[in-house]
Order: C-alpha cells, then sequence, then structure tokens
C-alpha cells in the first residue's frame, strides 16, 4: 500500500484512504488527510443534524482551486452503484425517474462521502422513516419539515454584518409565533436560521408560510430585504430566501464543509455573538473544531426538539403538560417537570414571570383544571386601558411553575433568567376556551401589579403575528379594574404616605441596533459617570427648612457626605421620591468618575468640607417614584417624567436633565460630542421596578465597562515598588469566583496608594480562586470584599477582560452582587 494510503476501520466497515496528501484547498494548504481527520472529529457533532436525511453532495474531486483558475465542482445525487452495501439510502422519485441518496447514519458513511471530495453536504428539512436499509420509495405526500430555514445571502453592495441585522428582525417575528431561532454563519457569504416545527405541516405548507413571513419583513424594511427570488433586484438588499423549505430543495448541512477558496465552514452561533454584527465573520475548519471542544453542539437543541411535538391518537385523552415535557430535559434544566398534572383548589393562583430569554417578556399564568394555561407578554402587562398589548399562547406548564425562579441554561428551550414579577390569587370571571378570559388578580403590594388588576384575555385569530391562529390573543386591563384610573392620577397605597427604603431599578447592557428597530417605543437619556442615589426628599416650607436623606444603590445612607445636595429641599413644592445620579465635573465640565472617588466614602464632616470646596457634586435628577404620598411606581415612563418636570426645579447642584428629543442616533452622537458614557434607553410604557435589573432599560454604551473584585494583587517595580503591578479581578459564576484577568493601566498615584493600604488589610495566604499559573507568580492574595470597575475592550475565549483599564472603586455596590 501507498504510503499515501491508509486503512482504517470506522464503526467496523473497514475503508481505503488514498492521496492524503492532494490539496484540496491551494490558498490554505490544506490536504485531504486534514478535511478527513476535520469530518472524523466533527462527525458526533454533525451527524445528529443530517441523520435520516438523504444526502446530495457537492464534489471537488481536483479541490477547490483558487479565484484565477476555480476547481471543478459535482454535483451529486445518486449514490454510486459501487458503494458499499452497508450505506442506508433511501430511493426518491423525481420526473426523471427514482434516484437512490445516501443517509448519513453512522461515521463509516461520513468517511466514505469525504474520501470521494464531498466537500458539501447537503440535505432537506424533513426526515424519512428510521431504519437503515428499507428501499421503499419516498414520495412528496412523505415530507413533513421538522424545521424551517432561511438563508439571508447579502447582495451587491451588503455584507455578512447586514445579514446578522436581518437575522435579528427574522429572529423577532419567529419568537412572537413562539418558535425558537437557531443561527449559523453559512461559511458562505450569509446566515442561516432555523426553527424548529412539530412536523406536522407539509413542506408546501411550511414553504408558504416562510414565503408570507420573508414578504412580511421585506414590506417592513423595503431598504433593506428582498424576497423575491430574481437576482436583478437584490442589489443593496439582503435576499431571504425561504424557497429552500420547499420538499425538493436541500441546505448545507450545519458543520459542513464549504467549497470557498477558504476551508469555511457552516457553524452554529450564537445570539451573543449577533449582537455585535461587524464582528461577525466565517469560520473555519480549525476555529470550528475548537468551538465545539469548548462549547460543544450549539445546535443541539435544535435537533433535540425538532419533530418532538406529535399528535396524540384520537382515543387518547389529552395530556395537556405533553408538549411542555417534550421541550425540557430534566437533567440539563431546574424547571419542574413532574409526571402528572396537580388538582385545582378553590383559591386559584396565577403568576407572572419576568423572563430574559432570548427576547425579554412577562409569562403570564393562569391556574386552570390543574395547570399553568400561560401567555407570553412581550410588552409585559398593560397599565392602561385604553392600550391592549399582544398577548402570544405558549404551551400549559405545570402548577408547580408558579414558585419557579431561576436561570434556564441558554442552549435550552427558553434559555435565560427567571423571576417572579408578581404571584397571587384570581377570581375567575368568565373562561371560554380559546375565545376569551376575563380574571381579577390580587397581587402583592410590592409586586409588578401593585395590587389588584382585572384583565380581559381575547383571541385574535388570524389578525396577529402568529401563523396559528390559536396563539394570536391581546390582554386587556379592565376599565372597572381596581387601580385602573391611576394610569393618569395614581391613586396612593394605604402605606404610600410616608414612602422608604426603595432600591433603583437597574438597566441592563443594551446594543444600539436592538432598541433602533423600534425606536419609537423607547425615550433616551444621557448616561451620566457617577453613582445611583434615591433622594426622599421632605420639601422646604415657611416654618422648616425640610430635609433630604440619600441612599445608595446598595442601601448606604450618603446625606452626610454629599451636604451640598440638601438643597433639594428647597427645589421640590412637595415631599417625593427622586431617582438620579450624582456626578462630579472634570476640568471640561464633563462628569468625571475619576473626580468623584475623591469625595466618595468620605464622612468625617473635616474630610467632607475640605474635599468639597475642590470638587463640588451635583445630582442629575430623572424619575420620580413619589409624590405627595402618591406612588409612580406603575405609572409609565412618559408620564413620571411629565409628572417629575412639574415637581423638580433646579438649583446650583440640582439639575433635571430633558429626555433627548432626536433621535437615537444623534443622541449617540450628542453624547460622545460631550464625552459621556453612552446612552440610556427606556421604554416609553415601563413601569418602574424598584430593585430588579430589567431590559426594559437599557445602557448603551461607546465602550464597555464592568464591575469586578478584586482578588489579588501582583508585586510592582521601579514607581511601583511601594504600590502594586497589576490587580487580579474576579466575578462571581454559578460555581464559584470565575477570574476576569489582571489590570494594570488607568491609575493615578493617590489610588495606587489608597489602594495598596486597603488591599493590605484584607490579605490572606491563599486565593481564593483558580488562577493561571502565569497570572499566580509574584501574587498577593485579599479577601474579594473591593468592588471596582474598569473599562474593557471585549472578552476573550478564555473569558478574559480584554485591554482593561482602571476607573475606580465602586462602594456603591455590594460584593455579593458582582456576578458574570
Amino acid at each position: 500500500m501507498s504510503s499515501n494510503e491508509q486503512q482504517v476501520s470506522v464503526d467496523g466497515h473497514r475503508l481505503t484512504l488514498t492521496n492524503l496528501d492532494k490539496v484540496y484547498y491551494p490558498e490554505t494548504g490544506t490536504t485531504k488527510g486534514k478535511v478527513l481527520d476535520y469530518y472524523a472529529r466533527i462527525a458526533p457533532y454533525l451527524i445528529p443534524h443530517a441523520q435520516d436525511r438523504i444526502a446530495t453532495r457537492k464534489r471537488w474531486v481536483d479541490g477547490v482551486g483558487t479565484p484565477d483558475d476555480p476547481g471543478q465542482v459535482f454535483f451529486e445525487k445518486d449514490l454510486p452503484d459501487h458503494a458499499p452495501s452497508w450505506i442506508a439510502s433511501r430511493s426518491i422519485k423525481h420526473s426523471t425517474g427514482r434516484k437512490r441518496y445516501p443517509l448519513i447514519q453512522d461515521h463509516a458513511t461520513l468517511t466514505y462521502l469525504a474520501q470521494l471530495a464531498s466537500l458539501e453536504l447537503h440535505i432537506p428539512q424533513w426526515k424519512v422513516s428510521p431504519g437503515s436499509s428499507d428501499p421503499g420509495t419516498i414520495t412528496s405526500d412523505d415530507r413533513y419539515p421538522d424545521r424551517m430555514v432561511f438563508d439571508l445571502d447579502p447582495g451587491e453592495g451588503r455584507e455578512l454584518a447586514d445579514c446578522v441585522e436581518v437575522a435579528h428582525l427574522v429572529r423577532e417575528l419567529l419568537n412572537g409565533m413562539g418558535l425558537d431561532v437557531y443561527p449559523l454563519t453559512s461559511g458562505s457569504k450569509g446566515v442561516h436560521l432555523y426553527a424548529p416545527l412539530d412536523g406536522s405541516a407539509t413542506s408546501q405548507e411550511v414553504s408558504d408560510v416562510a414565503h408570507e413571513l420573508a414578504r412580511n419583513l421585506e414590506a417592513d424594511h423595503p431598504e433593506l430585504i428582498v424576497s423575491a427570488m430574481k437576482k436583478k433586484l437584490r442589489k443593496n438588499k439582503v435576499f431571504i430566501d425561504w424557497s429552500q423549505n420547499a420538499g425538493a430543495k436541500t441546505t448545507v448541512a450545519p458543520y459542513s464543509l464549504r467549497g470557498r477558496f477558504t476551508p469555511t465552514v457552516a457553524t452554529p452561533r450564537t445570539w451573543d455573538e449577533f449582537d455585535d454584527p461587524a464582528s461577525v465573520e466565517q469560520l473555519r475548519f480549525e476555529e470550528v473544531l475548537e468551538r465545539v471542544e469548548e462549547f460543544g453542539d450549539l445546535l443541539g437543541p435544535l435537533a433535540e426538539t425538532a419533530g418532538a411535538s406529535e399528535a396524540a391518537p384520537a382515543t387518547a385523552p389529552r395530556d395537556r403538560l405533553e408538549v411542555y415535557r417534550s421541550k425540557r430535559d430534566s437533567k440539563r434544566t431546574s424547571e419542574p417537570i413532574p409526571d402528572r398534572y396537580g388538582t385545582s383548589g378553590d383559591a386559584l393562583t396565577f403568576v407572572i414571570q419576568e423572563h430574559h430569554a432570548q427576547a425579554l417578556h412577562w409569562d403570564f399564568r393562569l391556574e386552570y383544571e390543574g395547570i399553568m394555561a400561560s401567555w407570553a407578554l412581550p410588552k409585559g402587562p398593560p397599565t392602561d386601558p385604553k392600550k391592549n398589548h399582544l398577548a402570544v399562547q405558549t404551551e400549559d406548564h405545570p402548577m408547580e411553575y408558579a414558585s419557579f425562579e431561576g436561570t434556564i441554561p441558554k442552549d435550552e428551550y427558553g434559555g435565560g433568567e427567571v423571576t417572579i414579577w408578581d404571584w397571587g390569587t384570581y377570581e375567575l370571571e368568565e373562561w371560554q376556551d380559546g375565545k376569551k378570559v376575563v380574571a381579577t388578580l390580587h397581587g402583592q403590594d410590592d409586586g409588578g401589579l401593585g395590587g389588584v388588576r382585572k384583565f380581559s384575555l381575547f383571541n385574535t385569530g388570524g389578525s396577529g403575528p402568529n401563523k396559528d391562529p390559536e396563539k394570536n390573543w391581546m390582554i386587556h386591563l379592565m376599565k372597572d379594574s381596581p387601580g385602573a384610573s391611576s394610569v393618569e392620577q395614581p391613586a396612593p397605597a394605604a402605606d404610600d404616605a410616608e414612602p422608604v427604603e426603595i432600591e433603583p431599578m437597574l438597566a441592563s447592557l443594551g446594543q444600539v441596533d436592538t432598541v433602533a428597530r423600534k425606536e419609537t417605543d423607547w425615550a433616551f437619556e444621557m448616561k451620566w459617570d457617577g453613582i445611583r442615589a434615591i433622594a426622599t426628599v421632605q420639601a422646604a416650607t415657611e416654618d422648616s427648612e425640610g430635609a433630604v436623606t440619600l441612599t445608595s444603590r446598595n442601601g448606604k445612607d450618603m446625606t452626610a457626605t454629599y451636604p451640598e445636595l440638601a438643597e433639594l429641599a428647597g427645589c421640590v413644592d412637595v415631599d417625593c421620591v427622586l431617582d438620579g445620579e450624582i456626578v462630579a465635573l472634570g476640568p471640561s465640565s464633563r462628569p468625571d468618575f475619576g473626580r468623584l472617588q475623591q469625595r466618595m466614602g468620605l464622612t468625617k464632616s473635616r474630610d467632607v468640607e475640605r474635599e468639597r470646596s475642590k470638587t463640588p457634586v451635583y445630582l442629575m435628577v430623572f424619575d420620580l417614584l413619589h409624590s405627595d404620598g402618591q406612588s409612580l411606581l406603575r405609572a409609565p415612563y412618559d408620564q413620571r417624567r411629565e409628572r417629575l418636570a412639574d415637581v423638580v426645579s433646579e438649583g446650583e447642584s440640582i439639575y433635571v436633565p430633558e429626555a433627548f428629543e432626536g433621535s437615537l442616533d444623534e443622541a449617540m452622537v450628542s453624547s460622545k460630542d460631550l464625552d459621556l458614557e453612552g446612552v440610556m434607553a427606556k421604554q416609553r410604557d415601563s413601569v418602574y421596578l424598584a430593585g430588579r435589573r430589567t431590559r426594559t432599560w437599557l445602557k448603551l454604551k461607546h465602550s464597555s465597562t464592568r464591575d469586578a473584585l478584586i482578588v489579588g494583587w501582583r508585586t510592582g517595580t521601579g514607581e511601583r515598588t511601594d504600590t502594586f503591578a497589576s490587580l487580579l479581578l474576579a466575578a462571581h459564576g454559578d460555581d464559584g469566583l470565575m477570574y476576569l484577568g489582571r489590570v494594570g493601566t488607568g491609575f493615578d498615584q493617590n489610588q495606587l496608594q489608597s489602594l495598596r493600604k486597603k488591599l493590605d488589610r484584607l490579605s490572606r495566604k491563599t486565593p481564593p480562586m483558580e488562577v493561571p499559573t502565569e497570572d499566580r507568580r509574584d501574587a498577593n492574595w485579599v479577601t474579594p470584599s473591593l468592588v471596582g470597575e474598569v473599562a474593557f475592550g471585549g472578552i476573550t475565549e478564555a473569558g478574559r477582560l480584554r485591554h482593561p483599564v482602571w476607573r475606580g472603586l465602586r462602594e456603591d455596590v455590594d460584593s455579593d452582587d458582582v456576578y458574570l
């Protein structure tokens, strides 16, 4: 046997591999041997997505060539007569006769196809019946797709980043239909999107729906999207190819190589990667192998959930939790998965959960006949009887779900953080299955509803984003609902006369593109580079100077630290509770977090007065939470801002910056011109959720910053001999502290010296976590109680901060709150 040949045994079958040194990709020198090695290593991930699907192949027998001399490609459907008899196959009837296709059921078949230079493997969206040797012919009547696919292809003048932008639009539409969406970079020019189906519709029906969705997106975004097949229409557009859902069409298989001039791969990606479209690139096979080793199969849930839901026999009793169970694996998620559903008692329960999944929504669940009937509310429960909100009916949930809070792994169905927004009992007034529900909910006093609310849910049939009419619902706040009149003038709760201890509502880090898609739903404010403060104010009168109490985000009293802000008592007409940001200004009259550090933490009056003259502070007030004994927590953002302008006037140290009047792009430009951190985007109808981090408020930053725990420091040299060279950083993760890397820049001499004193008081002998060997050299360990803020340029694959720069200590943040 030639030295360039090799006999191997794969799955018990002997194969002869030849011409292993033959170059298939000249630009990278990638040989046939490397291609075979790739397919051998990727087989456990590729096969589950190709199994039971007929495979067509694109073969480059002499390699892909170069741009000046492209290689010849053969598109092959029939399995050769000389193919081994152990390869599973199916016969498909075409107008020109029958063709026998291979099924990629095992490693041996994949190796055989790669040995024949089948670089690209293409498969349909439907499966054949199980089995490895059934010669039966498949007809068009047997094609029931278990997944929907969209191929996003950039026309001339558009790029991969534009396809990623369109991918977010497709995802939003499919999520509204109750479908999960899994993205891939195609390995060619664009993006592939897959959504699992239950296999009950024909290829023609699925193709029709996909075509209609593509047309709708084109109508909404004519400047960006085209859905027509004519190539002359694609210039400066992204083409949404919906046609690959047709029964006769195929799509390149996930993890397949592509016949490009470099060995790229159709690669599953995460939506987090798509948050920055400009950074997304097509990946080569070496990168893909590293990714599966680190992350596993990001597309795994697609193979597990597609076709999972099947109709029960007509004679079988309906199991209302069948769909729920089919989408969850108790080994992968902490969600309750009971074998049977419960029995409803006299007191019916409800729960509303805030669900930070692929898109933020609220899960509205009502106990009914032993289960929790469920709807997803993209904008949450309505707060105004004049404005109904969309409600998408989802699968029934078990009653145990009424108390569920936790993190669903991001690769699982519904992956994300789930918290209880409100809960309690409800009175049922009307229940028409599939048509209408009327119920009065008794929520918690501190819950999201703010007490008792009466809602009506009604099915809209074909009028809605979901192609399944049964899922299209709206939710309406009844006019006679207790508290409904508070939308215009919020009525005080019995215990609201003296508001106390409100924790600030927290924003999530967001992306400009996310907000820009529905810009009119958002208001924009400048992001002030300071520290949050809740101000409880007793208004000054003729007989009293009034009083102001300032509380930090973590509940510390800051009143004595910033005495100049007592001016606030004379700037209001009524007793109130305000939310704002304390800032110090730098030489250019811009907020400077570094200067604010000189005031933070001071409590002795002598120290405060000394620094006050050098570094005055200002309060930027941006929200009104209570006014004259009335709670505004459940009032929409726009209304709270309107009332804020009436209640608070400005002073020497008190400012009430108006929301930005222009577009998001203009707000970002203005923020950058002012040397600010970025922009705060707040949904206009969002209520104030005290103490909660939500995605109805988003931080849009020019550069990334985050809080981090100091776990150690490295010995300095030269000018830093008496201080430190760098700080070692970490944050809490699911399995304890996780190392984030080290930061050695951004410190001034005062910070170096004061930090070293603090660190010496926290010294410990052992590291509080695992730290890489290279960073343990000359390391000194400390108890992780100090929190600092760093700016950084990104995250490495190992989870380290890229190019971190120190910004300062965050004494207003508890160490227990610093999470990845």
